[in-house]
């Protein structure tokens, strides 16, 4: 499971993870967005430019992602959780479905191509830009749905999506929670820990869906690059409250419109590349 790289190259990579990690952790921290959709993105190029094809480039930066997330998510839902912001009556809810979507989204790993996977993070991160720059509050009921089957069925949509674009839930489990006018809140709190949820399960996935592939990045187990999550997750870590503390004397507003246009751009290049390759 372990390709070699010459020491230049294994140097240049770490620099490029640590560069991912601090923007990752200055991003979530100053626009409350998941590292996942700043992490996917920049890796893919950073793995391409050293030379790993499409379907490996994108595969490993998606379940790498999915590995930063479980460490992340843990810390961010504990400080909800202190706050009262965690709904554990909903995890018990849509729960058991995340954790299904998840694993399907692993399963589907192993039959997607780098382009079928890009597919799913552009138009999902067009939806995600879209949301950020024109944020509007609107509702399909003022509650969530009765039925079991109902949520559950919604929890897996989620579940699947996130864990092959490689993001905790948040970017989709807010907007659709305030559709059901659930308090954005507990909202954020609660998707803080469907992160934990999603990402166990995903990354395992990525794990069996890249396990025996050949060419992959030094260090890594199936999908998973562990210099890759050992490097940004610290820096994310460490970065995010520096974040966090910048946003209060930058305007969020303009931040989160600003970051909008990088990831529709970002989803636009992926989409290119998808259908062009």
């Amino acid at each position: 499971m372990f390709a070699t790289l010459s020491l230049e190259t294994l140097l240049l990579m770490a620099v490029g993870l640590l560069v991912i990690g601090v923007a990752a952790g200055l991003i979530a921290g100053l626009l409350g967005v998941g590292g996942g959709i700043v992490i996917v993105p920049v890796l893919v190029p950073t793995l391409e430019a050293l030379g790993y094809s499409s379907d490996v480039s994108m595969h490993v930066a998606v379940g790498t992602s999915l590995a930063t997330i479980i460490v992340t998510s843990i810390s961010s839902a504990r400080a909800h959780h202190r706050k009262g912001a965690v709904d554990f009556d909903l995890l018990r809810l849509w729960g058991p479905a995340l954790v299904a979507g998840s694993l399907l989204g692993g399963v589907l790993a192993k039959v997607l191509g780098g382009n079928e996977l890009k597919l799913v993070f552009g138009v999902i991160a067009f939806f995600v830009a879209f949301n950020m720059g024109f944020p509007k509050k609107w509702s399909l009921a003022p509650a969530l749905p009765a039925s079991r089957l109902v949520n559950s069925a919604i929890a897996g949509v989620i579940g699947t999506i996130s864990a092959l674009m490689g993001i905790g839930g948040g970017s989709l489990s807010v907007p659709t929670l305030s559709a059901f006018s659930y308090p954005v809140h507990r909202a954020v709190g609660t998707a803080a820990l469907f992160g934990t949820v999603i990402a166990v399960p995903g990354m395992l996935g990525f794990v069996w869906a890249g396990w025996g592939v050949e060419n992959l990045p030094p260090f890594s187990f199936g999908y998973v690059n562990l210099l890759a999550a050992g490097m940004i997750v610290p820096t994310t870590m460490l970065t995010a409250p520096q974040g966090a503390r910048l946003a209060h004397s930058l305007q969020p507003a303009a931040l989160k419109r600003a970051f909008a246009v990088f990831l529709a751009i970002t989803a636009a290049r992926m989409l290119w590349k998808a259908l062009a390759g």
